[in-house]
């Protein structure tokens, strides 16, 4: 299946010389919404994954099915603020902007297998954030999955060593 016939992409969004990559086109198709979860799940299934991470807000629509299709948990990588518990917190930039993302700091436990999963890796901030966030908290990442990687960007070669899956390259 081409999944990038499923991508809409929208000019000058959300700024003059974005391309956005809109996954909402793919998400609402049903079959091919969960063709795009068991490929994933295919390309992580020997990683050893015990949890999924997701940043937030499109990690969530592609971490959560993933880790219910793996039989694992999903813990939310917020933007401050949104979390109720006690959290860490880490700036980050992104393509076009800054945030701050934050965890709660009992989401996880010491040397547990973590999977990184987003919708998009693009300049990597988002993911160098994900990471921080969760080597502080003890966790062994074990790869990232992505719906989309923006190879032209190079944000790949800013998370080193780590096992990187995407489905669909720009």
């Amino acid at each position: 299946m081409n999944f990038k016939d499923y991508i809409r992409v929208i000019p000058d969004y959300p700024q003059p010389g974005i391309r956005f990559k809109d996954i909402t086109t793919l998400l609402k198709n049903g079959p091919v919404y969960q063709e795009a979860i068991n490929q994933l799940k295919l390309l992580v299934k020997e990683m050893q994954v015990e949890v999924i991470a997701g940043p937030e807000a499109r990690g969530f629509v592609i971490g959560a099915p993933l880790a219910y299709s793996l039989g694992v948990g999903f813990i939310p990588i917020r933007k401050t603020g949104k979390l109720p518990g006690e959290t860490i917190e880490a700036d980050y930039a992104l393509e076009y902007g800054k945030d701050r993302l934050a965890m709660h700091k009992d989401s996880i436990k010491p040397g547990q297998k973590v999977l990184i999963a987003d919708d998009l890796l693009a300049t990597g901030g988002t993911i160098q954030t994900s990471i921080n966030l969760i080597n502080q908290l003890g966790g062994d990442i074990v790869g990232a999955a992505f719906l989309i990687e923006l190879s032209y960007l190079d944000g790949r070669s800013k998370l080193g060593e780590l096992d990187v899956v995407s489905l669909i390259q720009f």
